[in-house]
């Protein structure tokens, strides 16, 4: 282009620009918030998500959770109830980048509590969250003191609270179920976050990341401990291991099964007392 060109290309790009109602480049005008009044009362919409740390939100699988709002100045519950709805989607919680003020729960539909107060003043209060409620043997709980402004509506993933843990259930042996001295038996327990996300190797809750193992106890003494190990189904991991007399267990034994993730901040127990017979009882021969 020759130097003729060029000044007239720009030219024109000039007068583009400056014959646009706003010109391209410039700045849209934006209209202004309408005004609050100075004193009335007024409706705020608040958002909470409970939420199993490093993992899902807690939804209708496992019960969900309960949330409660207290005002701090006077102990009055503003608001109380349950979370319900789906875990949300585990490609967009798990697996998508974001930038750090991008909402990360609510991008797709997932459990929520919403509840909206009727405020006259900026309100300090107590936001607490307990659960898994389907799964109470598991149940954690978190809060988090927060302002909330007349009229200013909490959006996205709202006020999020991380419980910290696992749901670890002893599937093998039948819980209660009496065991028999000598016999050798397979505990067997499943490991799942508290939203109920499978743990096994290689998934997003890597097994391999975590310690899992079982421990024989008599009263309050550990009298074995045992290295357990996914057994290729669901999530499931296990170990074998030798009855004691009943002499040694008078009261029975207690079998624990621990998940600790002490890098992600996760621990799980799960636990059941099993009575000891002597002997197997022979069938009657007529």
């Amino acid at each position: 282009m020759t130097p003729s060109g060029t000044t007239l290309f720009l030219v024109l790009l000039f007068t583009f620009f400056c014959s646009t109602p706003h010109g391209l480049a410039g700045p849209v005008a934006l209209e202004p918030p309408l005004p609050l009044p100075l004193n009335e009362p007024q409706p705020t919409r608040i958002i909470v998500r409970v939420v199993s740390h490093g993992s899902m939100v807690l939804g209708r699988e496992v019960g969900g959770a309960r949330v409660t709002i207290t005002d701090v100045a006077s102990g009055e519950i503003l608001a109380t109830g349950i979370q319900q709805g789906e875990a949300g989607d585990q490609n967009q919680i798990m697996r998508t980048p974001r930038m750090m003020d991008e909402p990360q729960y609510s991008t797709r539909a997932s459990a929520s509590f919403t509840s909206t107060l009727t405020l006259s003043r900026p309100t300090l209060v107590d936001i607490a969250a307990e659960g898994p409620l389907a799964y109470p043997a598991a149940a954690q709980r978190a809060s988090q003191r927060v302002w909330l402004i007349p009229g200013q509506d909490m959006t996205n993933d709202g006020i999020v609270l991380a419980l910290h843990g696992y749901i670890v259930q002893i599937e093998h042996p039948t819980p209660s179920a009496p065991l028999i001295a000598r016999d050798d038996v397979i505990l067997r327990a499943s490991v799942r976050t508290l939203s109920g996300s499978l743990v096994r190797p290689h998934g997003d809750w890597d097994s391999r990341k975590i310690r899992i193992f079982g421990e024989v106890l008599i009263g309050n003494r550990v009298h074995e401990r045992l290295q357990m190990f996914y057994s290729g189904r669901n999530a499931e991991f296990e170990a074998p291991f030798f009855v004691p007399l009943p002499k040694d267990a008078p009261d029975g034994i207690t079998l624990r099964v621990i998940a600790a993730d002490p890098a992600g901040g996760n621990f799980g127990i799960g636990q059941e007392i099993f009575p000891v017979l002597n002997e197997r009882l022979r069938p009657n021969r007529h």
